[in-house]
């Protein structure tokens, strides 16, 4: 479907940036673009790819005249841009409220007039029922990405929801590792925290799913394994680190949750079975066909009362098996 077609990626410079342009290139688009701030981290990426179907764009997600830009002549757009960190969101939520919320405002302006043909938004299990600023703001950009759809008939809007990504920038894997190797040390906010894990390979499969799939106001959530925070400390002190690493308990942050959730008890009812891999929630609100579309395909409804990471916990044995696929263990 990418055959031809010229892809904006905002954030594009980041984990997911990377691993999305590099199965991308093999799609024969005719043009990848990245929107970002940072101009030493596209020079890096540019080296890296040495690609001529590859443009670079310095600018920010909160610049509206840089997004319509940006999106000129774009047939998709993947939307990666965010500040993501969730002390740091707390400490300053107006930044957040400016790069999640009015950048993301600023991209559906952008792309309604550029005749965009679609948007798709990475969202985050801690825009469900959120606690903290930064899934607040995912919360409210994923409110407005839906709504966009009932603005023109041009550009269709959808949104993609993920866990943690092993391996992303910032991820807690990393952390964890570097703490092993660095101080013999590992420090966990709680012993009963649980996360949902997905490796970046699956994670933009997901994305492609809603891009080749989505008519417009969906929002497809892949069926992802759960474990234990504390699991993965072991697994990595068992790989890493010795009798002699130490695990300390420090007490939970401002805006984490011990729990995530994927899907909340109050969407299950717009919540459907896509197929084996994902899910796919209808919005509250109503979309001219979408609804009808999907009614036509027969898709069975959830029978959880949510998505938690809490249930269903996957073992040790599991999570070896998804670090070795996602290449952090042998």
């Amino acid at each position: 479907m990418f055959n031809g077609k010229k892809i904006l990626i905002t954030g594009g410079t980041g984990s997911w940036g990377n691993e999305l342009t590099t199965q991308l290139l093999e799609m024969n688009p005719e043009e990848i673009r990245i929107l970002s701030r940072g101009e030493f981290a596209q020079v890096t990426m540019k080296r890296k790819f040495n690609d001529d179907r590859l443009n670079f764009v310095i600018g920010n997600i909160r610049d509206y005249d840089a997004v319509k830009y940006a999106c000129e002549d774009i047939d998709y757009v993947f939307h990666l841009a965010a500040l993501k960190h969730v002390p740091i969101c707390e400490e300053q939520p107006l930044e957040a409220i400016k790069t999640n919320i009015v950048g993301t405002e600023n991209l559906v302006r952008a792309a309604i007039s550029n005749k965009v043909k679609k948007v798709i938004d990475v969202s985050t299990d801690k825009a469900v029922v959120p606690l903290n600023l930064y899934g607040m703001t995912k919360a409210v950009g994923e409110r407005l990405i839906i709504h966009a759809n009932k603005l023109t008939k041009d550009t269709k809007f959808m949104c993609i929801r993920a866990g943690n990504v092993l391996g992303s920038n910032g991820s807690v894997l990393e952390f964890f590792i570097n703490q092993i190797k660095r101080f013999n040390r590992v420090t966990i906010t709680d012993m009963n925290m649980t996360r949902f894990f997905i490796t970046l390979h699956d994670a933009i499969e997901l994305l492609f799913t809603a891009a080749e799939k989505s008519i417009g106001g969906e929002t497809f959530v892949e069926k992802m394994q759960s474990f234990k925070l504390i699991d993965l400390v072991d697994v990595l002190i068992e790989i890493f680190g010795n009798k002699d690493t130490e695990i300390k308990e420090i007490g939970i942050r401002p805006g984490e949750k011990i729990d995530e959730v994927l899907v909340s008890k109050y969407e299950v009812m717009n919540t459907y079975k896509y197929n084996d891999r994902y899910y796919l929630i209808l919005p509250i609100l109503y979309i001219e066909g979408l609804a009808e579309y999907y009614k036509m395909n027969h898709l069975e409804m959830v029978t959880f009362d949510e998505y938690s990471s809490k249930t269903q916990l996957s073992d040790k044995t599991t999570l070896k098996r998804l670090l070795r696929e996602g290449g952090f263990i042998d």
